[in-house]
């Protein structure tokens, strides 16, 4: 049946901040991945400093690639599951499971079944003495630590704490009717998927509806907190950037 009269949705896109609903994110095809609809949900395009993909495999899907010399990812597996091989070393990850792979690294990738991937990708910052090692793991095996002695709000570092890293991925889970206790306002900026539940996210300057699948991008300096709203608890996973001076 043709579509007729007006169409609505959540989506916004500033110069600081971008909800996108996944009913709007149009498939695309990266040069070298194999059976895989993928969706770039961040990109210097829309001001972001990294790379956020949506990674859709279907069996056998993946591909095998190097990284530049200057790029470092992460992958995280919200469901199925996939083989990696980082830098000649292979790994099995199912629901939960990650991947930071260093700069300059090469990774192998296929699904094993239908799965969806989170990737992503940033120019890594050099610090004189220090480089990060790949680190694989499950999001099962971190513990949950208490936000700012708030024990309900549960955070999860996947990466380790190091100055060696420019980068964070954190899980974060509300219950239902708590907030994050302030709004922050900050040079990191970050990229985040919402893998449960639902809630009220301000942004800027107004609280705005976001849902299981919605991705957000938040920019230096934006505004923003959480309130869970759903009638189970939150989740969502976020990257940030750490650990590095202001560049003059």
């Amino acid at each position: 049946m043709p579509q007729t009269g007006l169409v609505t949705s959540r989506v916004v896109v500033t110069p600081n901040f971008a909800i996108l609903p996944p009913e709007g994110m149009p498939e695309s095809v990266l040069p070298g991945w194999e059976a895989t609809a993928a969706r770039i949900l961040a990109a210097p395009a829309m001001g972001a400093n990294f790379a956020y993909y949506q990674l859709d495999l279907q069996p056998k899907g993946g591909a095998a690639q190097a990284l530049d010399e200057d790029l470092e990812a992460f992958f995280y597996v919200e469901n199925g599951e996939v083989t990696l091989g980082v830098n000649g070393v292979e790994h099995t990850l199912s629901a939960g499971g990650f991947a930071y792979l260093s700069p300059g690294s090469t990774f192998k990738l296929a699904a094993k079944q239908p799965s969806r991937l989170q990737w992503v990708k940033k120019v890594y910052e050099p610090i004189e003495g220090k480089r990060p090692a790949d680190v694989v793991g499950n999001e099962r095996d971190v513990k949950g630590e208490p936000f700012l002695e708030i024990a309900e709000l549960k955070l999860k570092r996947l990466l380790p704490e190091d100055v060696a890293y420019d980068m964070a991925m954190n899980i974060f889970t509300f219950p239902p009717g708590f907030s994050l206790p302030m709004i922050e306002t900050h040079v990191m900026e970050h990229g985040l998927v919402m893998l449960e539940g639902q809630g009220l996210y301000y942004l800027g300057d107004a609280w705005r509806e976001v849902k299981a699948g919605d991705f957000i991008w938040m920019g230096p300096y934006c505004p923003q907190s959480f309130y869970a709203t759903s009638s189970s608890a939150a989740r969502y996973i976020y990257y940030k950037n750490v650990n590095r001076d202001v560049e003059l």
